[in-house]
């Protein structure tokens, strides 16, 4: 099974699916023109990373930020997780969000509510190498 690896822009995230590593990572801004057409590729190949996964699975997500089109098909990712889960497959997802992003905290654990899964709440000072502004 090939990885599948996408460069990141300004509306679209990095994506790094591993194979061979268990690893699933999201990170950067989602806001593509059609959240559909791009995310369905991932869900394609997480369809078929599912006919022989790693145990444990690692999923990362550094999201700056998504818009609700995005929303949607990340809780499609979780649900396709879900069924790993139920597989009896180890899943060790680890939700970062920067320390006064209360809004990205919140957002991870409505999916972790909804999802049922375990979330590793990780607080990041900076995750996205801006500088602020204000000093």
């Amino acid at each position: 099974m090939q990885n599948l690896s996408l460069e990141g822009t300004s509306k679209t995230p990095t994506v790094n699916f591993d194979s061979e590593k268990g690893l699933i990572e999201l990170e950067g801004r989602s806001i593509p023109e059609n959240s559909h057409q791009y995310y369905d590729p991932l869900l394609s190949w997480l369809d078929e990373y599912s006919a022989n996964p790693v145990s444990p699975t690692t999923v990362n997500l550094k999201l700056e930020y998504f818009n609700t089109s995005s929303s949607k098909c990340i809780l499609d990712i979780f649900k396709k997780l879900q069924e790993l889960k139920a597989k009896g497959i180890e899943l060790q997802i680890n939700w970062y969000y920067e320390t006064d992003d209360d809004d990205m905290k919140e957002t991870g654990e409505d999916y972790q509510e909804i999802t049922e899964l375990t979330f590793n709440m990780i607080e990041e000072k900076e995750l996205f190498g801006y500088e602020d502004e204000d000093e």
